[in-house]
């Protein structure tokens, strides 16, 4: 099984947090500065299994999210989705102050939000996972983030404790959507709309994200998109600085460590669950990247 990072993984959080409270399995909040938040930095990226709300009101991050480069500035929120690819790459030398919560999907689940409310917020058509706020929104939010925080630390009772917090997580949640909104209508009115071909880089983007394990031809991407292979190259180098083929590798040798190190299968059985022919196609592939073999690396 494949190394997911979530709530009982993310004790440490504990020992590097000024303030921190956990809710079970439900949710978790960190309150993490300087000397803390560098603790964090990792070496490889991470699979966090429930929603994560990153808030910056001091100092900048420079984060990795499912493989994309992300400046996380102060006044900054940082939203991701359930079992994406995070890593904390690098801080700024200025002081640093964030607000963390990370919550499980079965909790998010409970939550009972307004489905023609999240339908009410059109979703742009290149979703960054980060916005910046003003300090007014800053304020805002974190007082949600205090809030669940404080209600987990202070109320006895279990049973009100998660009432409560599903009350405030759904609060914080519509408020973030209050936020894209206002944020989209600002761009509506001095942003053009993307054009064509950035579209298709993000198109791209989303379908490596979805078929890795399977397919690794750039002509099958092209494909999908109703392009050409060399068209499809052509834009990606342009967009990205580097080829369709060298993104693909990426998320392919990425999925390959997560399951060489984590997954206790051995390499006949992730060259087959990678859609590779067999072992000796998974080891030629894996050490003309990486310069070492599956079997190397596992044990290193």
């Amino acid at each position: 099984m494949e190394k997911t990072f979530f709530l009982s993984d993310l004790e440490m959080l504990e020992e590097y947090s000024s303030e921190f409270s956990r809710f079970g399995s439900d949710y978790l909040f960190a309150h993490l500065v300087d000397s803390g938040i560098r603790n964090l930095q990792l070496e490889v990226p991470v699979r966090v299994s429930g929603l994560t709300i990153l808030l910056t009101v001091g100092g900048e991050l420079d984060m990795d999210v499912n493989l994309s480069r992300y400046e996380v500035k102060t006044n900054t929120i940082l939203t991701v989705g359930p079992d994406s690819l995070v890593q904390l790459r690098a801080i700024s030398d200025e002081s640093t102050d964030a607000y963390l919560l990370i919550i499980s999907p079965d909790f998010l689940r409970d939550i009972n939000l307004d489905v023609n409310l999240l339908y009410s917020v059109k979703v742009a058509p290149d979703p960054m996972p980060t916005m910046g706020l003003t300090d007014e929104e800053v304020t805002l939010i974190r007082n949600y983030l205090n809030m669940i925080h404080f209600n987990t630390l202070n109320n006895a009772d279990p049973l009100y404790v998660r009432g409560i917090s599903r009350n405030l997580i759904a609060a914080t949640v519509y408020q973030l959507m209050q936020f894209v909104k206002n944020h989209q209508s600002e761009r509506v009115k001095t942003d053009h709309q993307r054009s064509r071909r950035s579209n298709y880089v993000k198109d791209f983007m989303g379908l490596i994200h979805r078929y890795h394990r399977q397919e690794r031809s750039v002509a099958f991407y092209a494909g999908k998109l109703f392009i050409t292979p060399k068209y499809l190259s052509l834009l990606i180098k342009e967009a990205t600085g580097r080829s369709a083929a060298d993104w693909i590798d990426e998320f392919v040798i990425l999925e390959a460590k997560n399951l060489l190190r984590f997954s206790g299968k051995n390499v006949q059985q992730i060259a087959y669950e990678l859609n590779f022919s067999n072992q000796s196609s998974f080891g030629k592939y894996f050490k003309h990247i990486t310069g070492m073999s599956p079997t190397e690396y596992q044990r290193s």
